[in-house]
């Protein structure tokens, strides 16, 4: 550290953090060194280390996680909403492993929203099965999806066994399916929404609502996607 340079100390110690990030020093998805251990590298207060961090942070160079640490940003995953949607395919195209976390897989009274995105009556019985996505091990989405129980029998006896929503849906008598609208806001997380996708809470989320479609055109499915902006920009396909 120069004292003398009139360069604030937290600016070099972020300029030399970015160093190590640009020079692959700390790879994508590497956890930094603590608070404390780079308050001990450059001899400075934690405060001044802080500052640094929050600087990388607002650049998008490192995300700091409460309670876990700072790690280097991963590359942002393109996430192309098309007419046909899948989670799995879309990140396998771009050489990153898709996984997921199934939160629940239950069967409830449709409420107003739901039964109105699914054309049914409100208390109609649904099918919801909510879960993380992750990506390279890190989750970027927290999703909910709806489905007429009546139009896909058995749907979640056939999840349970398969793991996979589209061949779920396939067993269940729809060989594919295709999406009709998405409507696409910005929000800020739940603490619980925030806790599933290891993000800060003052981070916002991207929500994607969509209705998916048979072949012969009928609703089969109304889902809500919570992205972390972060890690994941929505690419719209014309």
């Amino acid at each position: 550290m120069d004292r003398r340079a009139g360069i604030a100390l937290w600016r070099q110690i972020a300029e030399s953090v970015e160093a190590d990030i640009v020079g692959g020093a700390a790879p994508p998805g590497s956890r930094l060194p603590t608070e404390a251990e780079l308050a001990a590298r450059f001899g400075v207060n934690r405060h001044t280390v802080r500052r640094a961090m929050e600087e990388l942070e607002r650049r998008s160079l490192v995300r700091i996680e409460q309670g876990r640490g700072s790690f280097v940003t991963e590359d942002v995953l393109d996430y192309q909403i098309g007419p046909r949607t899948r989670f799995s395919e879309i990140v396998a195209r771009q050489n990153r492993e898709p996984s997921g976390q199934l939160l629940r897989a239950v069967e409830m009274p449709a409420d107003d929203a739901v039964a109105a995105a699914l054309g049914v009556r409100r208390g109609r019985s649904v099918y919801l099965i909510e879960r993380v996505g992750m990506v390279d091990g890190r989750p970027v989405a927290v999703s909910a999806h709806y489905f007429p129980a009546q139009r896909v029998p058995g749907l979640l006896d056939a999840y349970a066994r398969l793991g996979s929503i589209t061949a779920a849906l396939r067993e269940a008598g729809v060989p594919d399916y295709f999406r009709k609208t998405t409507r696409i806001t910005a929000r800020m997380p739940t603490p619980q929404e925030a806790r599933l996708l290891r993000q800060p809470q003052n981070r916002p989320l991207l929500v994607a609502e969509a209705v998916n479609v048979d072949a012969k055109g009928a609703v089969i499915e109304f889902g809500q996607a919570r992205y972390a902006s972060g890690r994941v920009q929505l690419v719209v396909e014309s």
